[in-house]
């Protein structure tokens, strides 16, 4: 008999769940002879006296293992990533049985996975692993905060980008392993506030970026930068924006995340034009720069994306039809911290960043490590169920005629919106529920100047999107509370 085990494809893996999948109606006492030691896939850094973080930044199914790289707090000095913080982080590999081996400790902050197809080679957090599990730490790139890695414009078979948290962007050939920094997009972009860049992708003949460098409703200092090969980079947002995703074929739709003081963000290229959404946010846990590690986008299932936002997962689908994106669902809500997240061996895994003690600012949490949660994609059903709120005005000037960004309006049971304007006005309430961009009037709602005014939609009125007309230009508050 083996001394393996079928790991269970529901739920968390727990010892009762596996004991019980390997025991069946036997009882326990065969399960636990065959099984002395159930894993536990916890990464964890140092008791040192710099103790900050142990975030798993990245996850990466590959050579026949699940390859994690951890990352610490580090210091924000200058044009790479300053002091070090913390020790005991690292490449890890994970096995067929989940055990974790740590491959090598570097100690730094380190969020970027990519495959470059052309020399089959895997490149994750300073390291390039090959398809035979061999791995060479690419020392050029340790001095980095590194956040994304990218397909290159003109040269995918050779080289790569990589982007850094400081907002350095470099390319590297995968055959000499030596970066070079082609912009400073923080001096490029006049980005005075402190730079915290996140996500970045490649598609439709372009390259975009994320900053997320968000610390005070107001400030103008993110953005969201795309490039052409060219001389310059262009600001396409000064929001806050977090992940950057796209697809090589299926028309490259590429999809990109953010938030501001009204509601997430949702913006997508497609066929070179972008489109603009909102969506609720779940949670305000996630509001500042630094508690915003990572949320991103994702294929976890075979040509199916999944998005984590603001405390949200939202189904994605990752083709347009009719020249717009159709199927952006809600799934559940959580308060997780969830820098990456994959599929690996029929099971879904939650990379996390639990237990941060941050040079002891908060004081009662002690050794930094994280976990991997285990399970099935269709487990996130049985998370809270979905809820949220946001709107497309806070306050806001708004122009007589002009709509308001579509706002997501499918899958919620119970769904209102609050109202306030400055002046006497109506708002046209219209509605899209093919999501094709074909609106049509659901009513129209009559203000008077400072008045306030709740609309409740009955339980079953459903839409893709919704948005609103004013008839006036004043200010006016719009937001939408979904329970």
């Amino acid at each position: 008999m083996h001394n393996r085990f079928t790991l269970p494809s529901h739920r968390s893996v727990s010892r009762r769940s596996v004991l019980a999948a390997l025991a069946g109606s036997a009882g326990y006492a065969c399960a636990q002879s065959l099984l002395p030691k159930v894993p536990n896939v916890g990464l964890k850094g140092n008791s040192d006296p710099n103790r900050t973080e142990c975030g798993i930044g990245a996850l990466m199914p590959w050579a026949d293992g699940l390859y994690a790289v951890t990352y610490n707090s580090s210091g924000t000095g200058g044009k790479t990533s300053g002091a070090r913080s913390g020790s005991g982080l690292g490449l890890y590999r994970i096995d067929e049985t989940l055990q974790a081996t740590m491959l090598d400790e570097v100690n730094g902050v380190f969020a970027n996975r990519f495959l470059h197809h052309h020399s089959n080679q895997c490149i994750i957090g300073p390291y390039i692993v090959d398809a035979g599990g061999k791995w060479r730490r690419i020392e050029g790139l340790l001095p980095y905060r590194l956040t994304a890695t990218m397909p290159h414009l003109t040269d995918p078979e050779n080289r790569v980008y990589f982007q850094t948290m400081e907002g350095l962007f470099l390319e590297m050939d995968v055959t000499d392993l030596k970066p070079r920094v082609l912009f400073n997009l923080t001096e490029d972009m006049h980005i005075t506030e402190q730079p915290h860049f996140k996500g970045g992708y490649t598609a439709q003949n372009r390259v975009v970026v994320s900053n997320n460098g968000f610390f005070a409703y107001g400030q103008t200092q993110a953005g969201l930068f795309e490039w052409d090969g060219g001389a310059k980079w262009r600001r396409i947002s000064d929001k806050p924006h977090m992940d950057v995703a796209a697809r090589q074929n299926m028309g490259s739709v590429l999809f990109t995340t953010g938030w501001d003081e009204r509601s997430v963000l949702l913006d997508a290229l497609v066929n070179g034009e972008w489109q603009h959404y909102r969506l609720p946010k779940a949670s305000h846990a996630f509001e500042q720069g630094w508690q915003t590690e990572w949320m991103r986008i994702r294929e976890i299932e075979t040509e199916h994306y999944m998005m984590d936002i603001q405390g949200m997962f939202y189904e994605l689908q990752p083709i347009a039809f009719e020249n717009h994106i159709w199927g952006v669902k809600p799934v559940c809500q959580h308060l997780r911290t969830i820098p990456d997240y994959c599929s690996f061996r029929g099971l879904l895994a939650l990379a996390g960043n639990e237990t941060t003690p941050n040079e002891d600012n908060n004081a009662v949490v002690g050794q930094p490590q994280s976990g991997i949660w285990f399970g099935k994609s269709d487990d996130l059903w049985s998370w809270g169920k979905p809820q949220g709120w946001g709107g497309p005005w806070r306050n806001d000037p708004v122009t007589a005629g002009t709509p308001s960004d579509p706002f997501l309006f499918t899958d919620f049971r119970r769904k209102m919106l609050h109202l306030v304007s400055e002046k006497a006005a109506e708002v046209e309430i219209q509605v899209d529920f093919l999501g094709n961009g074909t609106w049509e009037k659901y009513e129209t709602v009559k203000l008077n100047g400072g008045e306030y005014r709740p609309v409740i939609f009955e339980n079953a009125f459903s839409s893709q999107w919704i948005r609103l007309v004013p008839s006036v230009s004043c200010r006016m508050t719009a937001e939408f509370m979904f329970t």
